[in-house]
């Protein structure tokens, strides 16, 4: 049997993936990150319409709501998560660059020495801020294709300008990165109870109707056989349409 000590000691010396991306480089490996394909808008309607065929023309609209909602709410979160990975990628390259400019290195091989190990979109803001430096050139506007380094920009300008530190004023800028990313992910975890009990009530007509038809009231019949019950299929999609797009957008207000 491992002994604990053993196993602790093997996961405190664990390389990070940092060090691993750096050893496979040294290796001559690379590495390949799996993602899920993206689904454009137009598919995931037509899809959603597909499916709420079989139910008349009350259930290709109300499909066709159902299924933008959800991909509309699918793309915030993501490009929630991906703003967050990003600020927390640039705090750390930038953690990196301000230690290599303490050390006494020029910008240039501070910056290509932090992106060796950032991961992205950080390694790409730090490769530009090192090929615009070792020329010369302008390296707050060289940031302006990021937005995710405007403070950047604006503290490199900061530095150039008045001639303050340059190690100093982005240390300043990493510290209030980690601060807003730590804010953000900490009020993310609180709204997860909100956004759960938003989606509960979302279903909660669907779990209505699975009762009904349990009950042998025959909701599903009245739904797709009526012209009422197809305005009314119809009233009831946007009106949940509507109270997960307010709801999330309340969520999204607090965490901004």
């Amino acid at each position: 049997m491992i002994s604990p000590l053993l196993l602790a000691a093997a996961l405190v010396l664990l390389p990070t993936s940092a060090a691993r991306r750096r050893l496979n480089r040294l290796r001559g490996r690379t590495t390949t990150r799996w993602k899920l394909p993206r689904v454009n808008q137009p598919l995931v309607v037509l899809l959603g319409a597909g499916l709420g065929l079989v139910v008349g023309v009350g259930g290709v609209i109300a499909g066709a709501l159902l299924a933008t909602s959800v991909w509309r709410t699918h793309r915030e979160a993501s490009r929630q998560r991906d703003h967050l990975a990003a600020s927390a990628a640039l705090a750390d390259g930038l953690s990196a660059f301000v230690a290599e400019l303490r050390a006494g290195a020029h910008p240039a091989n501070a910056a290509t020495g932090a992106a060796e190990d950032a991961e992205p979109p950080a390694a790409d803001v730090l490769r530009v801020i090192a090929a615009t430096s070792a020329r010369g050139g302008d390296v707050e506007a060289a940031l302006t294709d990021f937005p995710d380094a405007r403070n950047l920009a604006r503290a490199w300008r900061l530095s150039a300008v008045h001639g303050v530190p340059l190690a100093d004023v982005l240390d300043a800028v990493r510290r209030d990165l980690d601060r807003r990313t730590a804010f953000a992910r900490q009020v993310h975890a609180r709204m997860a109870g909100p956004r759960a009990s938003a989606a509960v009530l979302a279903g909660l007509p669907l779990f209505g109707v699975v009762l009904g038809e349990l009950g042998g009231a025959g909701p599903l019949a009245v739904l797709t056989g009526t012209a009422a019950g197809q305005v009314l299929l119809v009233v009831g999609t946007v009106l949940i349409c509507a109270g997960l797009r307010w709801s999330g957008r309340l969520t999204r207000q607090v965490i901004a």
